[in-house]
């Protein structure tokens, strides 16, 4: 095998990981709180967006130090361990405490900092810049396809049911663990962590592998990758795709976890009300897929660049918040268990609900693989900084957004997205020609990003 397909295949396996993870995750994501709202036990009183809020809290600050950890440990062992760490959350809602809730809420989102902080290292080690929107396509699409099979399930089990029973919630859950396990495994197969260059790294490949076992050479690797995290954290292109990288955050909350909560929470959707939330999740995952298939696949043959993969993903969003405006109840998101009766603009509509999701899907790929695509291209030698803030910006306006989740209307949420992703891809512009210009001064087509 090549040197290229065995990184190609490295970008597959890591796709395939990650999805069989998210398949768990995901699709608990979108579910916990109309689970949560449907326990009997009287002793527990979390809130899935409380949780959600916490997750992505912790997730922002420890993208500080992920850098560091994974500099140590390594990338495929830090993704085996947080794995691990996914799957217990997961497996907390088999006999939910509140207690054991927030408290795995607090442990995933160390997990995830570290998690994603060795993906986007190890999707940069296996790309150049001929092959890194390629590749940021299929391990999105591989990535996405988790919002299918799992809300597929969720879709027929739930079919009709207007309550969610223990024994439901049982069998989900115990499924979506054994899911998550799966998917962690996977990480094994993944190119060997001396194969992979660490984040921090200053000297050549055979230099760090001849002095990996030395504690002191670890540690000086820590504190190189922790230094480049705040020098790279205050340059002119993270800090204007900061604001693209805070929109992605904000919809992100929004499809995975506040709008299945509004559809499940509409009674004019009949007894279809609860198996409707899988649905949606479906047609998330179909437009994550699409949208990641296309723009990765068909990256080189673009003449434009990445901005007008980006100006789709804003239009599509935008006319998606349009809709959901006009069909559904501005109470939706913070309804009680008995779910609202009001009315928007119009009766609400389950085939515009689920377009809708069709949409925030497709919009979300284009600006996550346009994301991930300018950062590997822009910080090839610095990957694990770079991405871990990423995730710095995306996990903490995430973590605010399910905050407010808790008591904004729908109204308010759906404006707070247009605004700030409206100057999210005005600076993602600005990043993008600068980019161009330097790869044209460097004597390179820039069809080829």
């Amino acid at each position: 095998m090549s040197p290229g397909s065995k990184k190609l295949f490295n970008v597959i396996l890591l796709g395939l990981s990650f999805m069989f993870m998210f398949t768990a995750f995901q699709t608990c994501g979108n579910i916990a709180q109309t689970v949560i709202t449907n326990l009997n036990s009287t002793d527990f009183h979390g809130s899935g967006y409380t949780s959600m809020s916490i997750i992505y809290g912790v997730f922002s600050a420890s993208n500080l130090i992920s850098p560091s950890v994974v500099a140590v440990v390594g990338p495929q062992l830090s993704m085996v361990i947080s794995g691990v760490f996914y799957s217990l959350y997961i497996a907390v809602f088999i006999q939910p405490t509140t207690w054991a809730f927030y408290t795995a809420s607090v442990f995933i989102g160390i997990a995830a900092a570290v998690l994603w902080t060795a993906q986007g290292n190890c999707l940069t080690v296996n790309s150049d810049e001929n092959t890194i929107g390629r590749n940021s396509g299929v391990f999105w699409a591989l990535l996405q396809s988790s919002l299918f099979f799992g809300n597929l399930y969720i879709y027929f089990a739930w079919q009709g049911k207007t309550h969610i029973s223990e024994s439901d919630r049982r069998t989900v859950f115990i499924a979506l663990t054994v899911i998550s396990l799966v998917g962690t495994v996977l990480f094994f197969l993944i190119r060997k962590q001396e194969d992979t260059k660490t984040p921090g790294e200053e000297d050549s490949a055979n230099e760090i592998l001849g002095d990996s076992s030395s504690a002191q050479n670890r540690l000086a690797r820590a504190v190189a990758a922790f230094k480049k995290s705040i020098k790279l954290s205050f340059t002119k292109e993270i800090l204007l795709l900061s604001v693209t990288t805070a929109y992605t955050g904000l919809e992100l909350t929004f499809f995975s976890g506040v709008y299945g909560t509004c559809i499940g929470a509409v009674n004019r959707f009949g007894s279809e009300e609860k198996s409707l939330i899988g649905l949606s999740g479906i047609f998330i995952g179909l437009g994550e897929i699409l949208g990641g298939g296309i723009f990765g696949l068909l990256s080189k043959s673009t003449r434009f660049g990445r901005n007008p993969v980006v100006m789709l993903g804003i239009v599509v969003h935008f006319v998606a918040f349009y809709l959901i405006f006009f069909n559904m109840p501005n109470d939706a998101p913070i309804a009680p268990m008995e779910g609202t009766d009001d009315v928007a603009y119009m009766v609400p509509s389950k085939e515009v609900a689920i377009f809708c999701s069709f949409l925030l899907g497709l919009g979300d790929s284009c600006f996550n693989t346009q994301l991930l695509s300018i950062l590997g291209f822009l910080y090839s030698e610095d990957s694990a900084p770079a991405f871990a803030i990423f995730k710095f910006v995306q996990s903490i306006c995430a973590a605010v957004a399910y905050f407010y989740s808790n008591y904004f209307l729908l109204q308010w949420q759906l404006l707070i997205m247009v605004v700030v992703g409206f100057f999210g891809t005005i600076t993602f512009f600005i990043v993008e020609w600068e980019a161009a210009a330097a790869l044209t001064a460097r004597g390179s087509d820039y069809s080829s990003i």
